[in-house]
């Protein structure tokens, strides 16, 4: 009788060691560097227009999603994994960059807030 809670309390440190572990774990650079490409990503049409520019933007951004877990899946070291990172933050900039292009040529900007002192 005496043993059955060792082995709850031993049961319950084996679950909660792996999520300990992993939360002392730093990010990766390229993870923090995707992390802020992701802040950047546009949430509302430019200009109020949704067209088939904006769809298309948020097309690649779930194709990019999904690549980048695909990708994570599938590395087997550290230098995939940064890899993954770092070609996902590389395809959310492109995404975002032509989404604004072709926004611009149609003559709609994206609005900048400048502050002054």
């Amino acid at each position: 009788m005496k043993h059955i809670p060792f082995f709850r309390t031993a049961a319950a440190v084996l679950v909660a060691a792996p999520t300990v572990a992993m939360a002392a774990l730093p990010m990766l650079y390229e993870e923090q560097m995707a992390r802020q490409e992701e802040s950047r990503i546009i949430q509302s049409p430019i200009g109020g227009i949704e067209n088939s520019k904006w769809y298309d933007y948020h097309i690649n951004l779930t194709e990019t999603q999904k690549e980048l877990a695909s990708d994570l899946k599938r590395s087997t070291d550290l230098e995939d994994t940064r890899d993954a990172w770092s070609e996902y933050t590389h395809e959310l900039k492109d995404n975002r960059h032509d989404y604004v292009k072709a926004m611009a040529k149609k003559g709609y900007r994206v609005p900048e807030v400048y502050f002054e002192n």
